[in-house]
């Protein structure tokens, strides 16, 4: 009796660290996929360029006139 209770905790033991393994390599793969998708998002966001407005130029004006 003895030798089958120890054989289910070792089962237990197994399939607990097999289905953590599975998590962490979810987890870690889900964590990639947000880190690029952000950066594509930041990317979209800065190739806008330089765009001169009007307070932009304004203040271009107060720079010349001194």
């Amino acid at each position: 009796m003895k030798k089958q209770a120890s054989d289910l905790s070792r089962r237990q033991l197994l399939k607990t660290l097999a289905l953590g393994s599975a998590a962490g390599a979810v987890a870690t793969v889900s964590g990639q996929a947000l880190a690029a998708t952000d950066t594509t998002e930041t990317a979209a966001k800065t190739t806008d360029g330089y765009r001169e407005t009007e307070h932009v130029r304004s203040y271009y004006d107060t720079l010349r006139s001194k």
